[in-house]
């Protein structure tokens, strides 16, 4: 059924990795799956294991150096289907609120 997956694989390096993870990111279109990628990661979500595993083998593999890190965690519902988003829906739900806030990190300011 649906399987979703927080996906990260950087080049170990000191300079900026961004050029290898967009080779990575670039890499998913590829593949029958929907991604959106965030600051930590990229999830994943696709309808079977094998597409899922595929398509993080293909990321992995599109980044250059002499070492890459590869991080992944795998959701896999197998008696049922259910989107990245309708998770993400039912916290706010519970909170009552969206999860996520515009405030800065390190700022005072509660006005926001």
């Amino acid at each position: 059924m649906t399987v979703i997956a927080l996906l990260s694989v950087a080049p170990v390096i000191e300079d900026s990795m961004a050029g290898e993870v967009a080779k990575a990111v670039d890499a998913l279109d590829d593949h029958d799956v929907r991604y959106e990628t965030n600051p930590m990661g990229t999830v994943i979500e696709a309808s079977d294991i094998d597409t899922l595993l595929a398509a993080v083998g293909d990321a992995h593999k599109a980044v250059d150096g002499d070492r890459v890190s590869t991080v992944l965690k795998i959701d896999h519902k197998r008696t049922s289907d259910q989107a990245a988003t309708e998770k993400v829906d039912a916290v706010e739900a519970e909170l009552g609120r969206p999860a996520k806030t515009d405030r800065s990190p390190g700022t005072d300011d509660e006005s926001l």
